[in-house]
């Protein structure tokens, strides 16, 4: 079945644009078995948005099976880094850990927390595309789209300006690792990164101890309930997590979004002149070009979809893009429209996953393009940018634009 799927997720050409093959596997089916990735393929909207919320599949097996009990052979131990940092975040973890750890974050990571630091991300935006202006130009990801939400984080965690420059490549190289089956090469960057970046924050976590501020550090520190606390590694895989999960989407966005723009100039004038739509534009550039291209679960008790019974030790991939492109969920899916409000993308996630930082990414994208329209009127590309080489987590490598 899967040998003549339009599914290339390793060839540019699919990764450029891969909406017609989105498309052509919704009129396939619902659920499409991948060989090369050992997957099931969920394109249609309905199906996305229902799985990210079944209590049936889990972000991990490990809380009911072991590996050979689920049928999977355990990573290699040299990976062990990697999986100790990433498994025991929140996001990969189900209940009851997920609980508990979801509960004490959201302690420290309030509405009220982001709300404060609105005044700070519109600071911060308005400097960054200043300095983009003061040179007429030049990359828009570098100087723009990546500082922002990487200065916020850092911001949140209280981490010394000195040190900031190290976390934008430490989260690079740990996402190249949820590529789909990433070389054996990008997976060393990632286990080197996550024993770098766990060390970093476990001296910073130790001061914190000692010299606690007013940071989302000291606040998970202190957050309890009924006599739990988070461990320390919890508290480290939580500041990665919040750091990659919560600039990823932001990044991509900015800048995916400002290429999409500039291949509709008539909806860029729109937004140009009614700067009102910033609010349905961000979010329907979160839909149109969706950052985070797919998303994976495991089955944990057999569930049928169309006819079709996918058994316990299955993984799904749930794919986003093409769900955030289903006409059965949005009129004229494949139309770019700036104004529209019936619009139920899941590029946030669903369920108890749902992306916690999406509020305050949705602060720092409205105040990145807002900041860009009214101090950069005359904006424009310089040349035609390049895209990354991912698909999983999915956009440009460099958009230079000029004033």
């Amino acid at each position: 079945m899967s040998a003549d799927l339009p599914f290339r997720p390793w060839d540019p050409d699919f990764v450029a644009d891969p909406y017609p093959s989105f498309a052509e596997l919704r009129a396939r089916g619902r659920a499409l078995w991948f060989e090369p990735t050992r997957q099931w393929l969920i394109p249609h909207h309905a199906d996305v948005s229902a799985l990210l919320r079944d209590r049936r599949l889990g972000r991990t097996y490990l809380h009911r099976f072991t590996h050979e009990e689920f049928g999977r052979t355990p990573p290699p131990p040299e990976h062990e880094p990697f999986h100790v940092l990433n498994d025991h975040g929140m996001l990969d973890l189900e209940a009851p850990d997920h609980t508990r750890i979801r509960r004490l974050v959201s302690k420290a990571f309030t509405p009220r927390t982001v709300e404060r630091l609105t005044p700070t991300v519109r600071r911060l935006a308005d400097e960054l595309v200043g300095g983009l202006v003061a040179q007429g130009g030049g990359d828009l990801l570098a100087m723009v789209a990546e500082p922002l939400p990487v200065a916020v984080i850092a911001e949140m965690l209280g981490i010394p300006h000195a040190d900031r420059h190290q976390l934008r490549p430490w989260s690079a190289d740990i996402c190249g690792m949820y590529e789909l089956n990433p070389p054996a090469e990008t997976a060393a960057k990632a286990v080197r990164a996550s024993v770098e970046f766990s060390a970093y924050l476990r001296e910073l976590i130790a001061d914190r101890r000692r010299n606690p501020g007013d940071d989302l550090i000291s606040g998970l520190i202190a957050a309890y309930d009924e006599g739990d606390r988070l461990s320390e590694q919890e508290m480290i895989s939580t500041c990665v997590l919040l750091l990659n999960a919560g600039h990823e989407a932001t990044v991509n966005t900015t800048s995916g979004g400002w290429w999409t723009l500039f291949r509709h100039p008539e909806q860029l004038a729109a937004l140009r002149a009614d700067r009102g739509l910033l609010s349905t534009a961000v979010e329907e550039l979160l839909r149109h070009d969706t950052p985070l291209q797919l998303f994976e679960r495991w089955v944990l008790d057999d569930i049928e979809i169309d006819g079709t019974t996918i058994p316990r030790g299955s993984e799904i991939a749930c794919l986003m893009g093409s769900a955030n492109r289903d006409p059965a969920a949005f009129a004229d899916p494949d139309t770019l429209d700036l104004a529209r409000t019936d619009n139920p993308h899941v590029s946030f996630g669903a369920g108890i996953h749902y992306c916690l930082g999406a509020p305050l990414a949705r602060i720092e994208l409205q105040a990145s393009f807002g900041a860009l329209l009214r101090e950069a009127p005359t904006l424009k590309l310089a040349s035609e940018p390049r895209l990354g080489d991912g698909f999983v987590i999915r956009g440009p490598a460099e958009v230079l634009v000029e004033l």
